[in-house]
């Protein structure tokens, strides 16, 4: 079953990007999916998000059990993290992650590369809330370079929701 995201936020997706139910597209563990076909290799370039309530935001600690968890989901030795870089402010944190990794796909190894995007915020609704929502882009080696513009417009766009135009609040759009 599909999360929720813990603090009401607003986006919008590129064009050409989809939304898809996560439980029918094969991840129950996050609240949000855009798909980019046509697919390559079999696989589909992906955005996913997800994020969890927690008590002090240090994002340095939660990429690290983020990689843990693909390391023990894809497997040892087939995610190799590359450039980690944070951003933002104490008020409005950000860490970015760069991994590459080895799946199978449909019974046969591919490799995806994956950006994950930390940010810490703030619920506008109830201040004494923080969340550290977690924003991926996932995509074969080839179609990488293709969406990663998109993905970076798509960052831009997430917010703390202020209207009721373009949201997503826990599981509905």
């Amino acid at each position: 079953m599909a999360t929720t995201i813990p603090v009401p936020i607003e986006f919008s997706l590129p064009d050409g990007w989809v939304s898809a139910p996560p439980d029918e597209v094969g991840s129950p563990h996050v609240a949000f999916v855009a798909l980019r076909p046509p697919a390559s290799n079999g696989f589909t370039p992906n955005i996913t998000i997800s994020g969890e309530v927690r008590g002090d935001i240090q994002l340095g600690v939660v990429a690290d059990e983020a990689l843990a968890n693909m390391q023990t989901e894809v497997g040892p030795g087939n995610v190799m993290l590359g450039k980690r870089t944070e951003a933002g402010s104490p008020a409005s944190p950000g860490l970015t992650q760069a991994l590459r990794m080895r799946i199978n796909l449909n019974g046969r190894p591919q490799d995806v590369a994956q950006l994950q995007v930390f940010l810490g915020m703030q619920d506008v609704r109830d201040p004494r809330r923080q969340a550290v929502l977690r924003i991926v882009l996932t995509a074969t080696p080839d179609r990488f370079d293709q969406v990663i513009g998109d993905f970076q417009q798509f960052i831009s766009t997430i917010r703390p929701e202020q209207a009721a135009a373009h949201t997503h609040n826990g599981g509905r759009r």
